[in-house]
């Protein structure tokens, strides 16, 4: 069994898609991050950087004692390992699932983000700051239509944990002042990853989780501006 501590956002998102397609059990642990439940003791002990998500395995491959692991990215590629499923072992397609899962990690995740603060968060409307991350969206979606043109996924003809880091980033695209009919072949990888059925299942327990907007005027101060003091 497979603790899950999760919220909707969508790097939650990324780990019910994996744990749906590989049917593999789990329980979800709800931690409210408008609420502040991310600074609570028990879980800053698996996830130290006090973000979701983070799993805690009870039933490791090899055995022995539970295996925590944080980080979104670093989930997904241990449950690859653990499952043997949407990460090839050989040594070239498991290099092309990696560096993507990377890219997301590093730039589509991290500037939708600003995107998504700046945008729509921010107390203050900066023009610059609001022009910058949507256009570095908008460039980043537009590295993915192309590496999309001549393949049906990500690092190929696979669906891989590189699609499923991807996806949670791209559903909320009209927030992100994007229009995917401007980006033919991630729509098309879009549309399909949508209708498949895990990821139907996965967004439907988000629903059972959370309806409500994860930032409310009350959550901001929970959620922005913290320090190593705070």
């Amino acid at each position: 069994m497979i603790d899950l501590h999760y919220w909707t956002t969508p790097n939650g998102h990324k780990i019910t898609m994996f744990l749906e397609e590989a049917a593999l059990p789990y329980i979800i642990k709800p931690v409210n991050i408008s609420k502040g439940d991310q600074f609570n003791p028990e879980f800053l002990a698996i996830a130290p950087n006090n973000r979701i998500p983070a799993i805690v395995d009870h039933n490791p491959a090899g055995g022995g004692g539970p295996v925590s692991v944080f980080e979104s990215g670093a989930i997904l590629y241990y449950l690859a390992g653990k499952t043997g499923q949407f990460c090839p072992a050989d040594l070239r397609p498991h290099m092309e699932v990696m560096q993507w899962l990377f890219w997301q990690m590093g730039g589509l995740g991290p500037m939708a983000g600003q995107n998504h603060h700046f945008v729509q968060y921010a107390p203050e409307k900066i023009p610059y700051a609001i022009e910058r991350y949507v256009k570095e969206t908008n460039r980043l979606y537009g590295v993915l239509n192309a590496r999309l043109a001549d393949r049906p996924f990500v690092a190929g003809d696979a669906y891989s944990i590189a699609d499923m880091a991807s996806y949670p980033w791209i559903v909320p695209w009209t927030r992100q002042g994007q229009n995917l009919d401007d980006f033919p072949h991630l729509r098309r990888w879009f549309d399909a990853i949508r209708a498949r059925p895990a990821t139907v299942r996965a967004y439907a327990r988000a629903d059972e989780i959370n309806k409500q907007p994860t930032v409310t005027d009350e959550s901001r101060k929970v959620l922005f501006g913290q320090s190593a003091k705070t």
